[in-house]
């Protein structure tokens, strides 16, 4: 650990904290998780332990699929915090509306088949956002899977790309329909057509699930 430097604060979450820093002299992102008050220090340590060594083998697992993910570098179970590469790139998020049509087209089918090779290899992310998307020399990096999983279930795929769709629908509305409809070509393209119909068909009923509770439009 002495290898390990903590340079700047880069944001402070709910469940973690990141860090700049440098291991080994390689520019790295540093992800602590913090203790929680409300559990016992047994059970904190163990949340924060599973979490921390779950969220390392997805990184690994999903970069060994094919997905641009940072390389995970060093684990520490004990204090519950990962060491991985720092993209130098941008956030998708803020890159969006500065993009042509062209680059739209050509981002938004390559992060479909992104989504699509995470969850025909066993996994789903849990937090698609433009936000845990970063642009690099035309590479897409997904980022934090620290809600991500393995599973095959049908549910668990719709709700992967049901909460990406929810995301682009808020944050860039301006172009939603066409990001979406480039996303679900790029998910079929990997996926294939039979599966890509019923994960998109199950994305519809968990939006129809979501759109009424005792008859209000919840979003």
């Amino acid at each position: 650990m002495d290898a390990l430097i903590k340079k700047q604060l880069v944001k402070k979450g709910a469940e973690a904290i990141l860090y700049r820093g440098s291991f080994l002299g390689f520019d790295v992102i540093i992800k602590e998780r913090i203790p929680k008050k409300y559990r016992s220090a047994k059970m904190d340590e163990y949340v924060r332990r599973f979490r921390t060594i779950h969220e390392a083998k997805l990184l690994i697992s999903a970069r060994k699929a094919g997905i641009p993910t940072p390389f995970v570098y060093f684990v520490n179970k004990e204090k519950s915090l990962i060491v991985m590469d720092y993209i130098k790139g941008d956030l998708v998020k803020e890159l969006v509306h500065q993009m042509s049509k062209e680059e739209r087209e050509n981002v938004f089918y390559k992060i479909g088949s992104l989504i699509a090779k995470l969850h025909v290899n066993g996994m789903v992310h849990g937090d698609l956002t433009t936000s845990n998307m970063i642009m690099l020399n035309n590479t897409v990096y997904f980022i934090d899977f620290g809600l991500g999983g393995y599973t095959v279930e049908l549910e668990d795929r719709g709700v992967d790309l049901h909460l990406m769709f929810r995301a682009l629908e808020s944050t860039h509305y301006q172009v939603y329909a066409e990001c979406k409809s480039l996303i679900e070509r790029g998910y079929e393209s990997v996926a294939g057509k039979d599966l890509a119909f019923k994960v998109l068909e199950r994305v519809k009923e968990i939006r129809r699930r979501g759109r009424y509770v005792s008859g209000k439009i919840t979003y």
